[in-house]
């Protein structure tokens, strides 16, 4: 490959994402990425051959992705978030320390059972209503909001299957979603409570003694489900919270099964469009809602940007990216597994925050599947590019995607946060969270996996 294509490959890489980060007028990041992977594509670095390599590894992910969307969406016309809005309030017992705890609790449970971006579009205009609805000031809506951001974002990494790209490295390196949380689950479920902590810390002189009870507004008639049935014309809260609890019951067994598909080897993405197609069923026999709305509603750009950019990488990888980064990174990381934790880690880190987390992720995985690691050095390297892409990534607000659309949403909702207030909160709770978690994964995976991996 010569020269001239390997400039032309690097300088596509970066107009590509000067552009995602830039987005002038508002133009999707699923664009870029697709102009960005034509233009390797045409000048060799990637062949048609190659094409075909990425799209097998990237359509497992991409379908269980869709169907988490799709159930998300389907919840969302349930009335499902809102009224959990309301449970919050009503939880917090006019408590705004025990608001911020229950905050961050949903969060982290909305990105297990959905995904990362899915939690930050969802829970973020709720959390926004219910903050202005409160009535809190500008400064004392901020710790709920940033803190349940970041926590969002983090809790990806404790199951692969809550990030499209975890998923696409997963597979990149052979990795069951069973064995990824086994190994994986504890390590950044305590680096989680770390960083919820450190953020309390934080905020803890900012966060309002007392917050409002009567809070209204949150849900409208026509959210409620059992209503539209035939017969029922007022239903009470406790068949409205039955019904909920069922609704979330089935989400979670969805999930679970995931698990247990990946452990038996059968497609986990079957599994979740079988759980999609039911709830729509669902929904169709309680709303009289044809499942129809989701051709429109369901962001089927996220597969074109995820297939883009990761052309984009491969092509970097053709020109001997990885290369470089293997004989710059192999000699620190081979023959102590502490090592490679520690240092795929912050590679990861680095660069997820110059070029956000997506192809820091993918270059990341692509150069250990060259370093000719042994099996557990191998995963333990993995599993640490993911908590360096999922939590050492929120440092800047440009590290991740689901950021920077979270800056967006609470800018619409008129909440007002500037990158400096972020990041004077992120640079003294990111490194001790993340370096903390490298160090437990660890721990963990040696005194579980040593033995038998």
């Amino acid at each position: 490959m010569s020269m001239l294509t390997g400039w032309i490959t690097i300088i596509t890489f970066l107009v590509t994402l000067g552009f995602i980060l830039w987005r002038p007028r508002g133009i999707n990041e699923a664009l870029p990425a697709s102009l960005g992977a034509i233009v390797v594509v045409m000048i060799g670095s990637v062949s048609i051959s190659d094409l075909g390599i990425i799209t097998n590894t990237i359509s497992g992910a991409a379908i269980t992705i869709m169907a988490t969307i799709v159930m998300a969406i389907v919840l969302e016309s349930f009335g499902f978030f809102h009224w959990m809005a309301e449970k919050l309030a009503e939880k917090a017992k006019g408590s705004g320390i025990r608001l911020f705890w229950y905050v961050n609790l949903l969060c982290f449970l909305m990105t297990l059972f959905f995904n990362n971006d899915g939690s930050i579009l969802i829970t973020t205009p709720i959390l926004v209503m219910l903050l202005n609805n409160m009535g809190l000031k500008n400064h004392q809506k901020i710790p709920y909001l940033l803190s349940g951001a970041l926590v969002a974002t983090a809790s990806s990494a404790p199951i692969g299957v809550s990030n499209i790209v975890n998923l696409i490295a997963l597979k990149i390196v052979e990795m069951d979603l069973w064995l990824h949380t086994a190994m994986m689950f504890v390590p950044a479920t305590l680096g989680l409570l770390l960083l919820t902590w450190l953020l309390f810390l934080r905020f803890k002189k900012v966060l309002p003694k007392t917050v409002p009870t009567n809070v209204t507004g949150l849900s409208r008639a026509d959210y409620h489900p059992l209503k539209k049935r035939k017969g029922i014309q007022h239903a009470s809260e406790k068949a409205r919270s039955n019904f909920m609890r069922n609704v979330l019951l089935f989400v979670f067994a969805v999930r679970c099964s995931l698990f247990l598909a990946s452990f038996l080897h059968i497609p986990i993405s079957l599994m979740a469009v079988l759980g999609s197609i039911i709830l729509l069923i669902w929904r169709w026999i309680y709303l009289k809602q044809s499942p129809a709305d989701m051709i429109k509603k369901t962001p089927w750009y996220i597969i074109v940007f995820a297939f883009g950019m990761y052309t984009i990488i491969y092509g970097l990888n053709n020109i001997g990216l990885t290369d470089w980064l293997i004989t710059f990174m192999k000699p620190m990381v081979s023959g102590s597994l502490l090592n490679a934790s520690i240092m795929m880690g912050g590679l990861l880190t680095i660069l997820s925050n110059i070029f956000n987390n997506h192809p820091a992720l993918m270059v990341g995985t692509l150069t250990l599947m060259n370093m000719d690691l042994s099996l557990l050095e191998l995963k333990i390297a993995y599993l640490a590019n993911v908590i360096g892409s999922d939590m050492g990534s929120l440092l800047l607000p440009m590290g991740t995607l689901a950021t920077l659309m979270w800056m967006h949403i609470v800018r619409k909702g008129k909440v007002k946060i500037t990158w400096m207030q972020y990041m004077k909160i992120t640079f003294v709770v990111i490194p001790p969270a993340t370096l903390f978690t490298l160090f437990i994964l660890y721990y963990w995976v040696y005194w579980l996996f040593a033995g038998a991996l």
